[in-house]
C-alpha cells in the first residue's frame, strides 16, 4: 500500500489582500477556529501566521502564537501546528534612499525571527531557504542568517520545514544539509508560483524534487488558480500537499472559499487518485517529528 499523503493547510499567511475576502482569519480566535476546521477536514497540519488582530498586518508577537496555539490544543484538536519563522525579510528599498526599507519592509534579526520558536517550541516550523524578488518586494534570507535561524530551531527541539522557491534555493538548502546546520528527517515545501520564483508546473516540481536529499519528505503547493492542479501533480509524483488561504482565497471563478473547503476538495483529489489522507498521527510518522499535544508544555 501506498504511504498516506498529509494535507497541510497553510490557514492565513502574510499577503495584504485579505480585505478581498468576506471572512478571512486575522484574530487568534479565528485563526485557531481555521485550524480546528482545517482538521476536521482531513489536514494534518496547520501552517500558521499571525497578525495584528486590529490591523490585519502580519505580527511576530510570541503572545499571539502562544494564544492561537492554546485555543487549538484546548479544543482537543491533534493537528500538527507549523509556526512561521519567515516575518522579519522582507525589503523594499526607499526611492531616495535605496540603503534604507520602506515602512511596508520589516526586517528582523535572526534571533527576533525565531523568538517564537524558541518560547513555544512547536513541531514544526518553516525556515525560508530563499533571497529572491517576491512580487514587488525583495525577500532576504542571508545564508549566515539562516544558518544561526536553523540551529536554535533544532536547539529548540522543532523540526524545520525547507521552504524553497527555486532551484537555486535547493542548491542552498542541499549546502546547509552538508554544513550541519539542518538535520534529517529533512522536510521540504516546494513553493510554486510565487512571481518571481518557480512556476506552478509539473515539470519545475519534478525538477525541485528530484534535487532533493536522499529520504526527504516532500510537499508542494501552488498559488492561484493552480493550488489544486499542483496537489494532483504531487500526487501522482509521490509527495505531499498543501492548500489553504495563503495560497489562494477561491474555490471556483469569483467564489471565496474557506480553509476547510479548500481542504475537503484536496482531501477529495487525493481520494481520487487512490490515496489514503494521513491523520495527524501519520504524518508525525512520516515526518518523523515528536508528536507535542500539549502544544505549550515546554514553554516557558
Amino acid at each position: 500500500m501506498s504511504q498516506a499523503v498529509v494535507v497541510t493547510c497553510a490557514i492565513t499567511g502574510s499577503h495584504q489582500d485579505f480585505h478581498k475576502h468576506p471572512d478571512y482569519p486575522i484574530t487568534p480566535a479565528q485563526i485557531a477556529r481555521d485550524c480546528i476546521a482545517a482538521s476536521k477536514a482531513g489536514a494534518a497540519v496547520a501552517h500558521v501566521h499571525a497578525r495584528d488582530p486590529e490591523t490585519g498586518w502580519p505580527s511576530m508577537d510570541t503572545g499571539l502564537y502562544r494564544e492561537i496555539i492554546d485555543r487549538v490544543r484546548s479544543a482537543d484538536c491533534d493537528i500538527i501546528l507549523n509556526l512561521t519563522a519567515g516575518e522579519g525579510a522582507v525589503f523594499e528599498p526607499r526611492p531616495d534612499d535605496p540603503n534604507r526599507n520602506t515602512d511596508r519592509g520589516n526586517l528582523a534579526s535572526p534571533a527576533a525571527r525565531v523568538a517564537h520558536i524558541e518560547a513555544l517550541q512547536p513541531e514544526i516550523c518553516t525556515i525560508d531557504v530563499a533571497t529572491m524578488n517576491f512580487g514587488e518586494f525583495a525577500f532576504i534570507n542571508m545564508a549566515r542568517d539562516l544558518r544561526m535561524m536553523a540551529d536554535r530551531m533544532i536547539a529548540a527541539g522543532t523540526q524545520p520545514e525547507i521552504e524553497v522557491f527555486d532551484i537555486g534555493h535547493v542548491v542552498l538548502a542541499n549546502r546547509l544539509i552538508e554544513e550541519g546546520h539542518l538535520r534529517a528527517p529533512f522536510l521540504f515545501q516546494l513553493c510554486l508560483g510565487i512571481a518571481y520564483g518557480a512556476p506552478a508546473t509539473p515539470q519545475a516540481m519534478a525538477l525541485m524534487a528530484s534535487m532533493l536529499p536522499e529520504g526527504a519528505v516532500w510537499s508542494a503547493f501552488g498559488v492561484g488558480p493552480k493550488e489544486f492542479d499542483i496537489v494532483a501533480n504531487a500526487v501522482t509524483m509521490g509527495g505531499n500537499v498543501r492548500v489553504g488561504l495563503e495560497d489562494n482565497m477561491y474555490l471556483s471563478r469569483g467564489r471565496f472559499a474557506t480553509n476547510a473547503e479548500l481542504v475537503d476538495r484536496a482531501v477529495n483529489i487525493v481520494g481520487m487518485l487512490n490515496r489514503n489522507v494521513a491523520t495527524a498521527d501519520q504524518a508525525r510518522e512520516i515526518m518523523g517529528i515528536n508528536a507535542r499535544r500539549g502544544g505549550l508544555a515546554n514553554a516557558a
